[in-house]
């Protein structure tokens, strides 16, 4: 498309009461974006028309209640343009005054400069790195379709909705784009609705020079319905691909809308000078005379937020489902109970007593196995009473062990409980983020651990945002052997528990893998990574009050008859390893605590009394992990001991590999009596 075309499709129409409505969004995008003196003009002003036609005549949702469930969900995946959504949230009538739009960008505003979940009423993701907004949508509408199979009865379709995205360019450059969007194709998810904004322009300049994709028959070719060459500025062709893609109810649609960034702006329209900065006084001033606005700064008149409002509309949707919920209890009550439960995201009744049982089973069974196969169990044990549980493995479900007996495979003709994801770490963890932000499933997947690498920015979003997503990581250390270094992590769980809000589990033993389990799915405050072994490990007997401790993530596993004048403390396949090396030390006449910390994350949440007795401060303490080792300084001072791994790994049989490492019993002896020789900690 010619320069000309562009500055020509950019001028504005006639003025009228709805293309008030729509400038009203150029409006406040350019005038909240240069009171910040800083974001993202550009997208809001080139999307407004798209923005209006989806929100005013598709997008059922009601302001006055954001946690109405059955809404169609709205993802913002190109984030950076924040601004369309923050003023469509504020003019359709969401808790989010004007005096919050003029704040944006500012400390503790509801407006950061990228939508946060659980800040902004109304957002139903935090998105911003590019790419995982459009996957976290495809874990909604795989939410939207399972949920409708297992509750929807016909004449009673009570999961009915759909989700819609605005993606750009910097979306489908993004690798996790190609991982979900191929999978959503496969799944055959017809109520995705995907806007990609090909204005062709990115913050470097012309995409031209570095993005070349056919994307339209790119998404042919992943099986979507694609919709090419749409008028991002003539309302009524967006208006009639909209209809013609929610038509298509068995494959995902994407409509290419050809847009002008920066619309209406005279000078900065069409280039990447508007992507993310502000327009300028001057240049705003030229484009309210340009566009017809005579309204100041945040100024709306009456008339526009009547045209916006859609409380009247939403508060008709919601009550209509409402009376279809209530026709639906008295003809199903048993599924309505059931739906209502997990629509609160109450855990069942006898959850409690279904893991005390299990616990108890498995402290009687007292199998050494790995802890793999003990987290297998665990969903054994758990999953035939919980229905919201999801699982999924990044094609490794034989490796992971992720698959349970009752595991259902989710394809596109039916729904199910259990999701191959392919080799695609990355999706497969911004999708589980998807899922546990629609509602209705607690998702775990698993891949090994060293490749949470690549799942990374997903692992840290759903840290963010505080939501239940259940990460399982296997093969844990050097223990996995003859893989060798390219698959043995060592800095990975490290790195996991620098992540704040992240819970970080690395059991030792069949016991206190149930017990990760349990915590990980009563969670309801974020998202808990388990860190399994490939290796068989040995079963730890404990008294009862040690057994209660688990929980805590850390306790005394051993405790020696005399006072004890130092303190081994182990995680995972290593904890077998400390207790091995405290028997000899006894055996010596140097009686040693062994303290089991299988959460560091929990532990470090607990009073300051109780890690004090845990590990008093006057005790010399070596730390024992198969990872490396400066995250255990804090734990045991300067003088203490460190029994890790600071590079990587080599390829050969676990056994080998851990007496070349020095993870034997001799190494750790002799560590505890040199710290016992220095005096302990500073």
């Amino acid at each position: 498309m010619s320069a000309e075309v562009d500055l020509q499709r950019s001028r504005p129409r006639a003025l009228g009461p709805r293309h008030e409505g729509i400038n009203v969004l150029r409006a406040l995008a350019m005038d909240a974006v240069q009171k910040a003196n800083s974001g993202h003009p550009g997208m809001p002003m080139g999307m407004a028309e798209i923005a209006e036609v989806l929100w005013q005549r598709h997008l059922r949702h009601n302001p006055a209640n954001p946690e109405w469930f059955n809404r169609d969900r709205f993802v913002l995946s190109n984030g950076h343009g924040s601004m369309l959504l923050y003023s469509l949230l504020h003019l359709t009538g969401y808790d989010l005054p004007l005096q919050q739009l003029q704040r944006f960008r500012q400390l503790h505003s509801r407006t950061p400069g990228h939508p946060e979940y659980g800040i902004t009423p109304g957002v139903e993701t935090t998105t911003g790195p590019l790419g995982q907004g459009i996957a976290n949508a495809v874990g909604m509408a795989i939410a939207e379709k399972v949920l409708a199979a297992q509750f929807n009865r016909p004449g009673c379709e009570i999961v009915d909705h759909h989700t819609y995205v605005f993606l750009g360019d910097g979306c489908l450059m993004e690798g996790i784009s190609h991982e979900a969007c191929s999978l959503a194709g496969t799944l055959g998810l017809g109520k995705l609705i995907v806007f990609y904004d090909d204005n062709g322009i990115s913050i470097d300049g012309h995409v031209s020079g570095w993005f070349t994709d056919d994307t339209p028959r790119r998404f042919t070719s992943y099986g979507w319905h694609v919709i090419p060459n749409v008028d991002g500025h003539d309302s009524e062709a967006v208006d009639n691909a909209i209809r013609a893609a929610k038509s298509m109810t068995d494959k995902p649609s994407l409509i290419c809308c050809k847009t002008v960034i920066a619309k209406g702006s005279p000078n900065k329209a069409g280039t990447h000078d508007a992507h993310g900065a502000p327009l300028g006084d001057q240049e705003i001033a030229a484009t309210r005379e340009a566009l017809g606005w005579t309204h100041g700064p945040f100024e709306i008149p009456a008339h526009i937020y009547e045209l916006w409002d859609a409380r009247q509309a939403g508060a008709i949707y919601e009550d209509a489902w409402s009376e279809k919920l209530a026709a639906y209890a008295t003809t199903h009550p048993q599924l309505s109970r059931e739906f209502e439960r997990r629509m609160q995201g109450e855990l069942p009744s006898d959850f409690a007593e279904n893991v005390r049982r299990l616990m108890a089973r498995t402290h009687a069974k007292a199998a050494t196995v790995a802890t793999r196969k003990a987290s297998q169990e665990a969903i054994e044990g758990v999953a035939p009473s919980l229905p919201e549980l999801i699982g999924g493995s990044a094609d490794l479900a034989g490796s992971n062990l992720t698959l349970w007996s009752g595991s259902r495979a989710i394809t596109s003709k039916s729904g199910g409980n259990y999701l191959y994801y392919g080799v695609r770490e990355f999706g497969m963890a911004a999708i589980m983020n998807g899922l546990a932000l629609h509602g209705g499933f607690i998702p775990y997947g698993g891949t090994f651990l060293t490749f949470s690498d690549y799942c990374r920015n997903a692992l840290r979003m759903a840290a963010l945002m505080r939501i239940r997503s259940i990460f399982v990581f296997t093969h844990d250390s050097i223990g996995l052997g003859e893989d060798g270094p390219t698959h043995q992590p060592v800095e990975h769980v490290a790195t996991l528990r620098l992540i704040p809000n992240m819970d970080v589990w690395r059991p030792c033993d069949t016991l206190e893998t149930v017990v990760a389990w349990t915590a990980a799915i009563e969670r309801d405050d974020g998202p808990t990574s388990l860190v399994l072994s490939r290796q068989n490990v040995p079963f730890q007997n404990r008294d009862p009050a040690a057994i209660g401790n688990i929980r805590r993530g850390g306790y005394v596993l051993v405790e020696p008859d005399a006072e004890p004048r130092a303190v081994i403390i182990a995680t995972g396949s290593e904890v077998g390893l400390a207790v091995e090396a405290q028997k000899r030390l006894v055996g010596e006449g140097i009686p040693v605590r062994v303290v089991s910390m299988p959460s560091t994350t929990v532990f470090d949440r607990q009073d300051a009394d109780y890690r004090a007795q845990v590990l008093p401060i006057e005790l010399p303490s070596v730390a024992v992990e198969a990872g490396v080792s400066d995250i255990w300084r804090k734990y045991v001072g300067r003088r203490g001991g460190v029994i890790g791994i600071d590079r990587f790994g080599e390829s050969a049989p676990a056994s080998e590999l851990m007496k070349y490492f020095e993870f034997v019993p001799e190494r750790v002896v002799e560590a505890v009596k040199t710290v016992i020789a220095s005096g302990g900690p500073s």
